[in-house]
């Protein structure tokens, strides 16, 4: 019989960038205090939802502990998003120094020199925006290519504005266009895109409230009616332990979906 080779998986290797120095953000390490709080909150939200449901504090911590191993995988994404989110904000700045800089007169070794200490004024010295305006103004001096910079930034980014911008810039500074103004409109797209963003946000903020709620609703119901004398809520019977077992299925489900329908991408 021929031996059948196991194929081995491919580790995802990170990208350093040009300079060897950049952030993949594609990737999160998580810190300890990252780690506990994901434990702590699967460890939580678990063990209080079995223990009204079944009212078993061996099934509670059971689950609690197995919610606990579960939940730094997406309390990962969830910090992945949100670093995104923040150097995207910190990336329309970034436009804005360069627009100040570009309308001063400046060339653009220059105007990425100033916006590092620009950058460093608002967000301090070990916010991402800083160190990445500091590699391109580093490799700008080691006399790299702009262009080659900023799709580097934008591919360990992911970001699409990152990548526009990279792209737009250059096609212009090839063909000797007016960069000042390229900077300044391509500061004022995503400066719209954001409001159009926040203006969803805000939207769409009561549905968030009230599906976060509609989530917690049936632990209150279920700990209204122990108190009440219900049988069916007390009773672990085979019966009874189906039913809630259905139910919290339903509204695990019920809460994916709409956490996937208000997650409006533009």
């Amino acid at each position: 019989m021929a031996l059948k080779k196991k194929k081995k998986t491919e580790e995802y290797v990170e990208n350093r960038g040009i300079m060897g120095n950049g952030k993949d953000y594609h990737v999160y390490h998580m810190t300890k205090p990252d780690v506990m709080t994901a434990w702590a909150l699967g460890f939580a939200a678990a063990s209080i939802v079995l223990f009204a449901f079944f009212n078993s504090p061996v099934l509670s911590v059971v689950g609690g502990i197995l919610c606990a191993k579960m939940l730094p995988k997406y309390y990962r994404e969830f910090k992945k998003k949100k670093q995104l989110n923040e150097l995207r904000a910190q990336f329309k700045d970034l436009l804005e120094s360069l627009t100040s800089s570009y309308s001063a007169g400046q060339n653009t070794v220059e105007a990425f020199g100033d916006a590092v200490s620009d950058m460093m004024s608002i967000y301090g010295e070990e916010a991402d925006i800083v160190q990445e305006v500091r590699i391109i103004s580093t490799g700008l001096k080691h006399n790299v290519n702009i262009e080659e910079l900023l799709k580097d930034f934008a591919a360990r980014s992911s970001l699409d504005d990152v990548m526009s911008f990279a792209n737009v810039f250059e096609i212009c500074n090839r063909q000797g266009s007016d960069l000042k103004r390229i900077v300044s409109d391509t500061r004022e797209i995503i400066n719209d895109k954001i409001e159009v963003e926040m203006e969803i946000e805000t939207m769409i903020a009561g549905s968030k409230n009230e599906l976060n709620i509609m989530m917690i609703m049936p632990v209150i119901v279920v700990v209204m009616l122990k108190g009440l004398g219900s049988g069916m809520a007390g009773s672990n019977s085979l019966a009874a332990v189906l039913v809630k077992m259905v139910c919290i299925g339903i509204f695990a489900l019920a809460y994916v979906m709409g956490r996937k329908i208000i997650d409006i991408k533009i």
